[in-house]
C-alpha cells in the first residue's frame, strides 16, 4: 500500500530510513529513464558476449572499440599528456587501456581490472582420435566446472592454430546457423543405473568429456581410422592444417549459445561467459567513455583468472607493474611510490542469492539480482583463507564515491561460511601494495554453460567503474 503524502511517517519509519540499509529491489528505486539506459547498455553487451567467447576474441573486440574511441598503441619511447588514450596488447590474450590524467601518476593510478577468460573445454595437444567408427576430440576442461552440465550441450569450436612458419589460422565453427555444432555425449537413463547411483564427482570425470566430431569414413575406405582421416581431411581442405599443427594451437569448445533476454519481462540476460565478461565489458566502456581524469586510469582485461592467474597474461605476471613503471618513470616517480598510492576495483562477479538453493547462502550477507553492483570485501574460504580483505578505510572511500554518483550498489559474501569459497585477482593487486576491493555483478548459475544476470546490475557496474575513474 502506498502511503498518502498527507499521512506523516511514524518515528520508527523515519528512524528505519536513517539507520537501516535500503534493501528494496533496485527496479523500484530507479526511474524509468534509468531503466531504459540499462536496457540500451545491455544490447551492445549481448553483442559483445556473442563476439567474445574467448579471451582472444575479447581482445580483438577491445582493440577495435579502443581505436574507434581514439586510443593508440602505447610506445614507451613517447611522451604523453593529460587526456591521451593508449592501449597495450599483451600477446592477444590480455589488454590494458590507459587514459592519462591531469596529475599523471603523482597521486597513484586508478585501476579497474576484470578477466576475459571463462570456463570451457580446451582441446588437448593431440586431440583427434577414432573409436568404434566415431571421431572424437579429447579435451582438458579449463576452470572450475560441474562436469555433468557439459554433456549434450551444443558446442562451438573457437581458437587459433599457428603453423611452424608462424602463420596464424583463426577458427570458428558452430556459431552460424549453417555451421555444424558439436557435443559431449551422455548415457541414456535406461542404462544409467550405475552412473546415477554414484556421487557427481565419480559419475562424470574429465576423461569422459570427449567431443563428438564425425562418423563418416573417408571415401568409404576400409583403412583403419578412416573416420579420423575424413575429419582431418575436412580441416585440411578448409584451413590448410595438419594433425601436428594442433601442437601449436589454442582451441576451445564453448557453448554454441547466443546471448538472449531472459524472463517474460526481459529483465535478465542468459548467456555463456558472464563470468567475467559481465564486468569486463562495463570496465572497457567506462575507460572508453572517460573524460580527462585527475589521476591516470588503467583498465586491465586479463587472462587465466579461472586457473589461478598464472602465466605471462595472468595477473601474477609483471605486465601491469611494468606498465605502471613506464608511466611512473615518465613522470619522474618511483614505481613503488605510485603503486602504494594507487587504488583498484577488481571487477569480478559474486554469486547471486538463489532461492532454490537458499541453504548455500547466508541471506543477510548475500548479493541479489536487481540490487545493483555488489561490493565483495573479501572472498577466500575457510576462515578468509587466500583473500586480501579490503580495509575499512578503503571501503569507506568506495562507498562515498558510489553514493555521491547515485550508483545502486549492495554488498555480499560468496556463500555461507565453510560452504566452499573462491577467489579473484584482488589479492594479486593487493600484493603490489595498492588498495583494492572486488566490485561486480551478481550471477545465477555461475560457471554453467548458461549463466544469468540482471540488466540493471550490469549497467550499475558500468556506472560504478566510471564514477571510480572520474572521482
Amino acid at each position: 500500500m502506498i502511503m498518502s503524502e498527507s499521512k506523516e511517517k511514524s518515528k520508527a519509519a523515519l528512524m528505519k530510513e536513517k539507520l537501516f540499509m535500503n534493501r528494496k529491489n533496485g527496479c523500484v528505486r530507479v526511474d524509468a529513464e534509468e531503466m531504459k539506459k540499462a536496457d540500451e547498455f545491455c544490447e551492445e553487451y549481448k553483442n559483445f558476449l556473442n563476439q567474445a567467447k574467448t579471451e582472444r576474441e575479447a581482445v580483438i573486440y577491445a582493440v577495435e572499440a579502443a581505436k574507434i574511441a581514439g586510443f593508440t598503441e602505447y610506445d614507451y619511447r613517447k611522451s604523453y599528456s593529460a587526456g591521451d588514450k593508449v592501449y597495450v596488447n599483451n600477446r592477444n590474450k590480455a589488454i590494458m587501456l590507459a587514459v592519462i590524467g591531469k596529475n599523471g601518476t603523482h597521486n597513484g593510478v586508478r585501476l579497474g581490472i576484470a578477466h576475459i577468460d571463462s570456463p570451457r573445454l580446451d582441446l588437448k595437444p593431440v586431440p583427434v582420435y577414432e573409436k568404434n567408427a566415431l571421431a572424437m576430440f579429447k579435451t582438458h576442461y579449463y576452470g572450475g566446472i560441474k562436469k555433468y552440465q557439459w554433456p549434450t550441450v551444443p558446442l562451438a569450436l573457437h581458437g587459433v592454430v599457428v603453423r611452424k612458419d608462424g602463420t596464424s589460422v583463426p577458427i570458428e565453427i558452430g556459431e552460424s546457423e549453417n555451421d555444424p555444432c558439436f557435443c559431449v555425449t551422455d548415457l541414456l537413463p535406461h542404462l544409467a543405473n550405475e552412473q546415477m547411483s554414484q556421487v557427481m564427482t565419480k559419475a562424470f570425470n574429465g576423461e569422459h568429456l570427449n567431443v563428438l566430431v564425425g562418423s563418416r569414413p573417408f571415401n568409404e575406405d576400409e583403412e583403419s581410422e578412416s573416420v579420423k582421416l575424413h575429419i582431418l581431411h575436412i580441416l585440411f581442405e578448409k584451413y590448410g592444417i595438419l594433425e601436428e599443427d594442433f601442437l601449436s594451437a589454442d582451441l576451445h569448445m564453448v557453448p554454441a549459445l547466443r546471448a538472449r533476454d531472459l524472463g517474460l519481462d526481459r529483465s535478465m540476460i542468459g548467456a555463456y561467459g558472464h563470468d567475467d565478461k559481465v564486468c569486463a565489458y562495463p570496465a572497457l566502456m567506462a575507460a572508453i567513455d572517460a573524460d580527462v581524469p585527475e589521476s591516470t586510469i588503467i583498465t586491465v582485461l586479463t587472462d587465466r583468472e579461472e586457473i589461478g592467474s598464472d602465466g605471462n597474461t595472468g595477473m601474477k605476471s609483471t605486465f601491469l607493474a611494468d606498465f605502471v613503471a613506464d608511466l611512473a618513470q615518465a613522470d619522474g616517480e618511483q614505481t613503488r611510490h605510485v603503486l602504494a598510492k594507487s587504488t583498484c576495483l577488481s571487477a569480478d562477479v559474486n554469486a547471486a542469492f538463489d532461492p532454490t538453493y537458499a541453504s548455500a547462502f547466508e541471506a543477510n550477507n548475500a548479493s541479489y539480482l536487481n540490487q545493483g553492483a555488489v561490493i565483495t570485501k573479501y572472498t577466500g574460504s575457510g576462515g578468509k583463507y587466500s583473500t586480501s580483505d579490503a580495509s575499512a578505510e578503503y571501503m569507506a572511500k568506495v562507498r562515498a564515491i558510489l553514493d555521491d554518483a547515485g550508483v545502486l550498489w549492495q554488498t555480499g559474501e560468496l556463500g555461507k561460511v565453510d560452504g566452499g569459497g573462491g577467489g579473484t585477482i584482488a589479492k594479486f593487486v593487493a600484493n603490489l601494495n595498492a588498495d583494492v576491493v572486488d566490485l561486480g555483478v551478481p550471477v545465477l548459475s555461475m560457471h554453467a554453460p548458461m549463466e544469468v544476470v540482471s540488466k540493471l546490475d550490469v549497467y550499475m557496474t558500468y556506472r560504478a567503474l566510471y564514477a571510480f575513474y572520474m572521482a
